[in-house]
C-alpha cells in the first residue's frame, strides 16, 4: 500500500472543499464496506435450512455455529479499536476485508460442521473491530454537527447488505446451493479490498499523526469551532480518562440502547428466514424477500432519521433526536411483540416489515453520542468499548433463542417467547434512552473535567 493510503497525511491540510469531497469518497466506500460485511452475516441465516437438513443439526446445534461468530467478535472489536491508537484505520479496514473473505471461501468445498465453526470463529475475530474502526474513520473526515448524515449513510450499508443478501443470496443457495453463497461474499469483500487499496485514506482529525503515534485532538473533541474538521488549536486539550468516558450516562445509555438492538438484530438474521419456512410456510425465496424488505425500511429509517438529526445538531443543542429514538424503541418493541404472537402470516410480514425495523436508528444514534462525547485520540477505543459491549447480544440472542425453541412444545411457540424477549429489551432500552443518554450535557461535562 502507498503512504498515502497507509499513514495519515503529513502535508498540510488540504483546503475544505478537498475534506469535504474526499470525506463523501470515504463514506461511500465504507458504505460499500458495511454492505459486504453485513452480507457475511446474513449468509448463514439465508442458509439455516439447508445447512441444518444436510447436516443433520438441531436448532440448539446451529445457534452455537451462529454465536460461534460471536464468540471472538466482541474482544476483537475492543481489542482492534486500541490499534487506531497506532495504527491508521485505512490499513486496519484492508486488513479486515481481506481476512473475513478469506474466512468465507473453505464452506466452497464439502466440509463439515466444525469447519463451519472454525470459519465462522474466524470470521467474528475479522469483523469485530470493523464497526468502530469505520465509525472512527469516517469521524476524522467530519465535524460532529455534520456526522449524523455520512454514519446514517455508513449503517444504511449494513441493511444495505441485507436488502442485497435476501434475494441474491437466496437465489443462488436454490439454484447452486448454499456452499455457493458463501463463496460469493467471499469474493465481493476481495473486490471491496481491491478498491480500498488504490483509494483509502484517513482523515486530518485521525487522532494520530502522521507516523501513525497517537495524537492530539485539535480541542476537547477533535473539532474546530465551527463543527468542522481540519483546524488546529495552539494549545491540545488533556487526554479525558476512558473510565471516566464509559461510565457517564450518555456512554452506558448508548451501550445498553444498542445492546438491546443488537439482540433484536441478531435473533432476526440467524432466525427469522427459519420462523418464516417454519411457522409461516414461506419459500426460501420468499422469506428472502421479506428479510430484504425488512432490512430496506430500515435503511430508509436509518437515513431519514440522519436528515432529522441533522437539521435538528444545526439549530443548537437538542435532545429531541433521543426523543424520537426512545419513540422508535417502543414501536420496534410493540411491533416484534405482536409478530410473535399473532396467527395471520400477511400481518406478520407487515409488522415485520413496517414497525420492527425501527429500532435500527439506535445503532446510529448510540455511536453518534459516544463519538460526540470522546475525544479524538479517545474515540476509537470508545467506540471499540461500544461495540464490545453491544456485540455480546449477538453471540447471546441466537443461542438462547434456538435453545427456546428447541425446548418448546413446538416452533411457534418457542419462537413466540423468542420474539417477546426481543420485545422486552427494546422496551427497556427506550427508557433508558430517554432518561440518560444525553450527549451534549456529558461532552461539556468531560471537556470541562
Amino acid at each position: 500500500m502507498t503512504d498515502s493510503a497507509v499513514h495519515a497525511d503529513t502535508a498540510a491540510p488540504p483546503d475544505h472543499e478537498a475534506i469535504r469531497r474526499q470525506g463523501w469518497r470515504a463514506t461511500w466506500l465504507l458504505l460499500a464496506f458495511m454492505l459486504v460485511n453485513f452480507a457475511d452475516k446474513a449468509v448463514l441465516g439465508l442458509a439455516a435450512k439447508p445447512i441444518m437438513q444436510e447436516m443433520n443439526l438441531t436448532r440448539t446445534e446451529f445457534g452455537a455455529a451462529s454465536t460461534a461468530f460471536f464468540a471472538l467478535f466482541s474482544l476483537s472489536a475492543l481489542l482492534g479499536s486500541f490499534l487506531t491508537r497506532k495504527v491508521t484505520s485505512t490499513a486496519l479496514l484492508l486488513v479486515m476485508a481481506v481476512l473475513w473473505s478469506a474466512a468465507q471461501l473453505p464452506m466452497l468445498a464439502n466440509v463439515g460442521f466444525g469447519v463451519l465453526v472454525a470459519t465462522r470463529l474466524l470470521l467474528g475475530a475479522a469483523e469485530g473491530p470493523a464497526a468502530p474502526v469505520a465509525f472512527h474513520h469516517l469521524f476524522g473526515w467530519f465535524g460532529h454537527r455534520d456526522r449524523q448524515l455520512p454514519l446514517a449513510i455508513v449503517n444504511a450499508g449494513a441493511v444495505a447488505g441485507i436488502v442485497v443478501a435476501g434475494p441474491v443470496l437466496s437465489t443462488v443457495i436454490e439454484h447452486f446451493g448454499w456452499r455457493a453463497a458463501f463463496g460469493t461474499v467471499g469474493v465481493a469483500g476481495l473486490v471491496w479490498a481491491a478498491v480500498w487499496y488504490r483509494l483509502g485514506k484517513d482523515g486530518p482529525d485521525s487522532g494520530l499523526d502522521g507516523h501513525g503515534a497517537e495524537g492530539h485532538a485539535p480541542e476537547a473533541h477533535g473539532e474546530d469551532a465551527d463543527g468542522g474538521v481540519g483546524t488546529t488549536s495552539a494549545a491540545p486539550a488533556p487526554a479525558v480518562p476512558y473510565r471516566r468516558i464509559i461510565l457517564c450516562g450518555t456512554w452506558l445509555a448508548s451501550a445498553f440502547a444498542a445492546f438491546a438492538v443488537y439482540w433484536h438484530l441478531a435473533s432476526f438474521l440467524t432466525w427469522t428466514a427459519d420462523y418464516l419456512q417454519t411457522v409461516s410456510g414461506l419459500t426460501t425465496q420468499q422469506a428472502g424477500y421479506a428479510v430484504s424488505g425488512e432490512a430496506a425500511v430500515a435503511g430508509l429509517l436509518v437515513v431519514g432519521f440522519a436528515f432529522l438529526a441533522r437539521r435538528l445538531q444545526h439549530r443548537g443543542p437538542t435532545r429531541a433526536t433521543e426523543f424520537w429514538g426512545a419513540g422508535l424503541l417502543v414501536v420496534s418493541a410493540v411491533g416484534t411483540a405482536l409478530f410473535g404472537v399473532v396467527d395471520s402470516t400477511t400481518l406478520k410480514l407487515v409488522l415485520l416489515v413496517l414497525l420492527m425495523p425501527a429500532c435500527s436508528v439506535v445503532i446510529v444514534l448510540a455511536e453518534a453520542a459516544v463519538g460526540r462525547i470522546a475525544p479524538a485520540v479517545r474515540r476509537g477505543v470508545s467506540l471499540g468499548a461500544l461495540t464490545f459491549v453491544f456485540s455480546l447480544a449477538g453471540g447471546l440472542s441466537p443461542l438462547v433463542v434456538g435453545r427456546i425453541v428447541d425446548v418448546a412444545a413446538s416452533p411457534a411457540a418457542g419462537y413466540r417467547s423468542g420474539y417477546l424477549v426481543s420485545a422486552a429489551l427494546l422496551a427497556v432500552a427506550a427508557v433508558t434512552t430517554l432518561l440518560w443518554m444525553r450527549p451534549e450535557r456529558d461532552a461539556e461535562r468531560l471537556a470541562a473535567g
